[in-house]
């Protein structure tokens, strides 16, 4: 009785291991879910998005070169002026007083000019007349005097030029004092709005000689173009061009998108990336000229800025998704492209699904758009490749048995 019941449970217990192994069998038959797509042609645009701030396409900074107190300030910030305009004045008096000192200068070494000029041209006379007195009678000038007479008539002469020299420098003083007069008065440099004034009537104007912005007095704009000043990465900045179109989006007009074209692309890093920092990514200035810009738009506003690098219309195309990379290995398969892993130890490429079976297959990739890429080789329109999810592409392997994953919304089917 007792070898019966044993029996029995071994019977029981094969019975349930052969289940339990069919039900796992039958499981991993199913495959992995995976979300399924076919390669089909698109429209694809690829873009680089950079965000940067509004600039005039031309501004001036105006300041001083001179220091002294602001007695008068004629604009305020959004002012229009006109090229030679009033903008400010600075205390002109300690200028003034230099220019009259300069003239009185300048009226003394004229005045010493010619009293040298007139010596000069006694010393003159006086060596010509020893010569003739000496040529007609040589006992009646003698050697010493004629040499003195000559003597001093060289000195005159040196001294009448010195004297000459003098009035150019004196000159040269009272212009220099009366350009420094003249800084006393700040003009518009040209047409166009105030969009910045940094001082107010009362203080003092520095020069700008180590900071230019300690010397900032005001910013004339012209606002009849403007630009848009952003920082594109050194991965991106190679795809653009001169004349790139460009959608741009003002925070300041959210409702409103404008139109443009990249007018130029810096040649060297916007800014200088220490030594102990190299591997950090650079950045480079990239200008985009609007077409129409609105017309009460200000400086400094922040914008947005998507430029189109390269189009394509009805491209074969995939999911970003999709394009995954596995190490090399020998590819014998005709659809394959030609030479695609260059020697690397990677290589791009999707999932075909054929049969129920997942096969890695290299593919050459072009531009990316939004949500695709271009595909140049590899595949053919109608190729069903797993296109998600993210994970599951990940650890997919050579001849691993996928199913399509359920539709969204679609009720769960029962088991028994």
């Amino acid at each position: 009785m007792k070898r019966k019941r044993v029996i029995i449970g071994g019977i029981a217990l094969v019975a349930i291991v052969v289940v339990a192994g069919g039900m796992l069998r039958g499981r991993r038959d199913k495959g992995v879910e995976v979300r399924l797509e076919e390669v089909a042609r698109r429209d694809l645009v690829s873009t680089v998005t950079a965000s940067g701030k509004i600039q005039p396409q031309t501004k001036v900074d105006v300041s001083s070169d001179i220091t002294g107190r602001i007695i008068e300030l004629r604009v305020r910030e959004g002012d229009v002026v006109q090229k030679g305009d009033l903008l400010l004045r600075i205390d002109p008096s300690t200028f003034e007083a230099s220019v009259a000192r300069a003239e009185a200068g300048l009226a003394s070494a004229q005045a010493s000019a010619v009293q040298s000029e007139a010596n000069r041209t006694q010393a003159e006379r006086a060596a010509q007349r020893a010569r003739e007195l000496r040529a007609q009678n040589p006992n009646l000038v003698s050697d010493e005097a004629l040499e003195q007479a000559e003597t001093q008539f060289e000195v005159a002469k040196a001294v009448a030029v010195s004297a000459e020299r003098q009035v150019d420098q004196a000159r040269a003083f009272l212009q220099e004092a009366r350009d420094q007069l003249a800084k006393t008065v700040l003009r518009a440099p040209m047409a166009g709005q105030v969009t910045r004034v940094a001082v107010e009537e009362g203080e003092v104007a520095v020069p700008g000689t180590f900071s230019r912005e300690t010397g900032l007095l005001m910013t004339v704009s012209d606002l009849s173009v403007i630009q848009v000043s952003v920082q594109v990465d050194e991965t991106d900045v190679v795809r653009l061009h001169l004349g790139d179109s460009t959608e741009i989006t003002i925070d300041a007009f959210p409702d409103t998108t404008f139109t443009g074209r990249v007018t130029e692309i810096s040649q060297s890093s916007s800014r200088l990336v220490a030594a102990a920092s190299t591997d950090r990514a650079v950045d480079y200035d990239v200008e985009i000229t609007l077409d129409n810009p609105p017309p009460d738009v200000r400086p400094d506003l922040s914008a947005t800025a998507k430029i189109v690098t390269a189009t394509r219309d009805s491209t074969l195309s995939i999911p970003i998704i999709a394009l995954t990379v596995r190490e090399n290995t020998p590819i014998s398969s005709e659809t394959a492209p030609a030479d695609t892993s260059k020697g690397e130890k990677e290589t791009e490429g999707v999932f075909v699904v054929q049969g129920g079976l997942a096969q890695f297959r290299p593919v050459k990739v072009g531009i990316a758009g939004e949500e695709h890429f271009e595909v140049l080789e590899g595949l053919t329109v109608g190729d069903s490749i797993v296109a998600g999810p993210y994970q599951a592409i990940r650890d997919l392997k050579d001849s691993t048995r996928v199913r399509p994953m359920a539709a969204e919304g679609a009720a769960p089917r029962r088991t028994s």
